[in-house]
């Protein structure tokens, strides 16, 4: 069976879409998908969300429920009963930023346990306290859309609405301002382009306009910051410049982001930068971590309003436990998950859930990280993703490139090298725009990288005019930035030797990104592997 979407609604019945716009939107959808229901043997029905046209084996929502009343009880129970908890419910598959996706089986005691408790844990409210409004706009095909979206949605009955197709490409926040949503969900690339999106606007804005946010956002962030200090919620008596940052400027910014009634902003699946954290609790709006894997059934971490620290992927959800294996002198280890959303294993693949699962049903997760004496979890990187030199020297990559992408605001991107060579290199992205049609990295430059190269004395507008050595004022800055960077190395080996800007920004479109805008580091030293050859043949001469 398939159902097909007439439309959505936002608040409920009182602002349905018009009637026309269903129909034609439900008549494309049919003239796509019948030309092929003769090649679909195991295809019944077609199920619409609004009134259906008169053809064989197409139904309205209304006609399908009508006829669910004419299949006896008798004839139910059966199926019921057959379903068991420890039964698969669905498969999700892995991104592939580490290897081939994997099928993961998720039983319907994984997805029904997790969509409650870690919902719980993430201060999501039942319907007859409060009404939660959300809106989807990941692929469903990802564990953090399907538990967020779906399950938690069904769990707690919230409002979930469906943002336009092109909600990456910039209509994300035109369905925020018509939602309003009491929670949101986004990965941390898309709240870094919310950034560099309110970045650009200042920029262009006029000087008082300009300094009266910045004065806003800097006498809220250390508002907030004291706050979490002294352990002070961020709702007690604020002094009286916080309280007026907040009403002349804040708030307008975050009704203008859709954000007006948002009470719990979350991200997952990757990585946030610690500018990132901190310019969004400038804005009052903190952004709370979770942390889980597919294999996880999603959250095993989670923050809310209640449990927050700066940089934490929060406490582990009740009802779940949490183990490091071989720490190290600095209590950093791999992190080791067991409880009731641990998954069943990868389908058809016994050899990979031998080696994610160990005898005793703790899943180890590649991942490195810390526990403080709260029971917060600070990840440190991915073990899998540890650079071995030549010399033998172990170096997380993800530190030292975000501390290149904060000295160097023009950095989109940039990925460390170095395993099994002599010295580190790295490979930087710049930022640029996007084509709003096929979400691609285009040539030219954003304001904010623009207005970067102005300060350095260079006109450059294009990425193609500072690739290579073409603009040494760009070149030099870059240089700069990445000496300040080594100056805080924890020693020598990690220090960064060479580095090349690329022509293109990396994305999902050209392979360098997964669905959740996770970088995928084999496909980019594959993809750029003439590069970073380069890097060492220059040093060997």
């Amino acid at each position: 069976m398939v159902l097909l979407g007439g439309g959505r609604r936002v608040r409920g019945p009182a602002c349905p879409r018009p009637q026309g716009h269903r129909h034609r939107h439900l008549h494309h959808q049919l003239t796509r998908g019948l030309p092929i229901w003769g090649t679909l043997p195991h295809l019944k029905a077609v199920v619409t969300c609004c009134e259906a046209p008169k053809m064989d084996n197409v139904y309205s929502m209304k006609e399908f429920l009508e006829l669910g009343e004419q299949v006896p009880e008798e004839q139910l129970d059966p199926v019921l009963e057959a379903q068991q908890p420890n039964q698969c419910c669905v498969l999700v598959y892995t991104s592939g930023t580490t290897g081939p996706p994997k099928g993961v089986m998720l039983s319907q005691d994984n997805v029904t346990w997790t969509a409650r408790f870690s919902s719980q844990a993430g201060g999501i409210q039942p319907a007859d306290r409060q009404q939660e409004v959300v809106v989807s706009y990941l692929p469903l095909s990802h564990i953090a859309a399907q538990i967020y979206d779906l399950w938690t949605g069904i769990q707690w009955g919230a409002w979930v609405c469906f943002a336009q197709p092109d909600a990456l490409k910039g209509s994300l926040v035109d369905t925020m301002r018509e939602v309003e949503p009491t929670s949101h969900m986004g990965v941390p690339r898309v709240w870094e382009k919310i950034m560099e999106r309110i970045q650009e606007v200042v920029a262009r804005s006029g000087f008082l306009r300009r300094q009266l946010l910045l004065w806003a956002m800097s006498v809220t962030l250390q508002q907030n910051l004291a706050c979490l200090r002294s352990a002070l919620s961020r709702s007690d008596l604020k002094p009286f410049t916080a309280r007026l940052a907040e009403h002349l400027v804040l708030a307008k910014v975050r009704r203008a982001l859709g954000l007006s009634r948002c009470q719990k902003s979350f991200y997952g699946a990757a990585p946030m930068a610690a500018d990132t954290q901190r310019f969004f609790l400038g804005l009052n709006i903190p952004l709370y971590a979770g942390y889980g894997l597919s294999e996880t059934s999603g959250p095993h971490f989670m923050s809310c309003p209640d449990i927050y620290r700066l940089y934490s992927s929060g406490r582990v959800v009740p009802g779940c436990h949490v183990k490091l294996v071989e720490q190290d002198a600095e209590g950093t280890g791999e992190i080791c998950l067991w409880g009731r959303n641990i998954f069943m294993g990868y389908l058809n693949m016994e050899g990979p859930t031998r080696e994610a699962l160990d005898a005793d049903g703790w899943l180890h997760t590649g991942d490195a990280g810390r526990l403080d004496a709260d029971g917060f979890l600070y990840i440190t990187g991915r073990l899998k993703e540890l650079l071995i030199t030549a010399g033998g020297e172990n170096v997380a990559p993800v530190p030292i490139e975000e501390a290149v992408k904060a000295e160097l605001p023009v950095v989109s991107n940039a990925m460390l090298v170095g395993d099994r060579r002599k010295f580190l290199s790295l490979l930087l992205t710049l930022k640029c725009t996007v084509d709003p049609d096929t979400l691609e990295p285009t040539d030219q430059l954003t304001e904010q990288a623009v207005e970067f190269c102005r300060r350095m004395g260079s006109q450059a507008t294009r990425v193609s005019q500072v690739v290579g050595l073409q603009d040494q004022a760009v070149h030099r800055a870059v240089e700069e930035g990445i000496r300040r960077v080594n100056l805080k190395a924890a020693a020598r080996p990690h220090h960064i030797q060479k580095w090349a800007i690329l022509p293109r920004d990396f994305s999902i479109a050209g392979g360098e990104l997964g669905p959740t805008m996770k970088l995928k580091r084999l496909v980019v030293l594959d993809k750029y592997r003439e590069v970073i050859d380069a890097f060492y043949q220059e040093q060997s001469k």
